[in-house]
């Protein structure tokens, strides 16, 4: 079976070592290059590696294996996600604009509205929920539509081949953050997105070790573009956490079928209990985006959101359960439960985060390895307390 034709979970396993590494070798796990410089034989003529801020072998063949699995024609690897995220943003400038997603992580809402205007680049934030409502917010200058799906935190959900259609009547870029659903669930660049952006520290490395960030482009013109800035800017993945990264990658299949099947019993579960005002998560039949996210992933993913009525009772729940750790983060082999107004999307002003629905009571929780039963049990034990919260308040 050629690599064309093989299902991804055999290609998660054997991506990083087909070609030189293996045909010189016989390794079957990349080897570290810890070195910052290559010796260079000829005065004349230099070999593929000179510095490691230009390329590195060892995460060479982690941006190899990114744009096999996702079917792009280049990969590149950066020191984090915001950091993948806001070097396509320096493929724009002066004077462009882009359309976002108004439920959008909130570091990506940080480098939008307080770093790029600072360059003369505009943003007008869209409902991608609704096409019709980015439609109107195109302007003669814009240059990116910006999408997440599923969004974080409330998982809303784009159609992605009607945006990527805008963007081609419109002469758009389509970047498209794919961390919660990788490329195991979602094909983006086969949508006819232009760029594919992760934040390869949740679900692709998957022990919560390593901070990273990976972008894929559609074709090489753009992919050698985006290149130049990742050198120019320099905040590439070392060597040591391109092969932690490559490790995790191979062990995702695995992972992220188990998570996944679990957030859709955690959240049935939620859905039916009277102290859980709203579920956000797209295997759920009565989410809006339901439809939708099953006509262009796989899978509904391991990520769903929670809204509680208020602060004290999220606060109550929150210190009851046992079994998640709360921290910042999602996609780790541990079960994350996160609260979205103080974590992820802090650097969003309390009056926009409310707009968006990111309100005091929501919690995002991140399902990992754990069994499912005893992570539902821990949720109902959990739930009684933050009710007696409730009925105590008032």
């Amino acid at each position: 079976m050629s690599s064309r034709e093989e299902r991804l979970e055999t290609t998660l396993i054997h991506a990083s070592t087909r070609g030189d590494f293996e045909q010189k070798t016989g390794v079957v796990n990349v080897p570290i290059y810890l070195s910052s410089t290559f010796h260079q034989e000829s005065f004349d003529d230099f070999g593929p590696y000179d510095y490691s801020r230009s390329g590195n072998p060892t995460r060479d063949a982690l941006e190899k294996s990114i744009a096999a699995l996702e079917g792009g024609a280049r990969g590149l690897a950066f020191a984090s996600g915001i950091a993948a995220i806001s070097s396509a943003f320096m493929l724009l400038s002066s004077g462009d604009h882009i359309v976002i997603t108004e439920d959008v992580y909130g570091g990506t809402y940080r480098f939008v509205t307080q770093v790029l205007t600072k360059f003369g680049i505009t943003h007008t934030f869209a409902d991608f929920t609704n096409a019709e409502d980015v439609a109107k917010a195109i302007q003669p200058n814009t240059k990116v539509l910006y999408i997440e799906t599923p969004a974080n935190p409330l998982l809303g959900i784009t159609d992605i081949e009607r945006i990527v259609e805008l963007a081609k009547a419109n002469d758009c870029l389509t970047f498209l953050d794919n961390t919660f659903m990788t490329p195991l669930y979602q094909r983006p660049l086969d949508l006819g997105v232009d760029v594919v952006l992760h934040s390869a520290t949740k679900f692709l490395s998957g022990h919560s070790d390593i901070i990273a960030g990976l972008a894929v482009t559609k074709d090489e013109e753009l992919g050698n573009r985006l290149a130049f800035i990742q050198n120019s800017f320099g905040a590439i993945l070392g060597a040591q956490d391109s092969y932690t990264l490559i490790q995790g990658i191979k062990t995702m299949g695995a992972r992220l079928t188990q998570s996944s099947e679990a957030a859709q019993k955690i959240a049935s579960y939620l859905d039916s209990h009277p102290l859980v005002e709203e579920v956000f998560y797209p295997g759920l039949p009565t989410h809006p985006g339901h439809a939708i996210h099953a006509k262009q992933s796989t899978s509904p993913g391991a990520v769903l959101s929670f809204r509680l009525p208020n602060r004290e009772t999220a606060k109550a729940f929150v210190e009851s359960v046992q079994i998640p750790v709360f921290a910042v983060s999602l996609g780790g082999v541990e079960s994350i439960l996160s609260h979205p107004a103080q974590m992820s999307h802090a650097a969003m002003p309390k009056d926009e985060r409310e707009k968006r629905g990111i309100t005091d009571g929501l919690l995002r929780f991140s399902v990992g390895l754990e069994h499912v039963d005893d992570l539902i049990a821990d949720f109902d034990q959990a739930l009684a307390i933050a009710n007696k919260t409730l009925i105590a308040n008032n």
